[in-house]
């Protein structure tokens, strides 16, 4: 019973960490489409950073200067 649980934990822990990996989006990030300059083109407006994605698709990460 012991291993069944710490299995559990793992694979939780495990699932958890690959669904973070793939986003550094924080609560700082406010992307906005700005559709002024064109369908695809976000703007983010806590910082100003700008970048073009696919259709349909939104920003996923932070684009701040470090």
């Amino acid at each position: 019973m012991p291993v069944l649980l710490l299995i559990l934990a793992i694979s939780v822990f495990g699932y958890l960490w690959l669904t973070r990996r793939g986003s550094s989006l924080t609560r700082t990030c406010l992307w906005r489409q700005d559709r002024r300059i064109g369908e695809n083109h976000h703007r983010c407006s806590a910082c100003g950073a700008t970048c073009v994605t696919a259709p349909g698709k939104s920003p996923r990460h932070c684009l701040r200067p470090r």
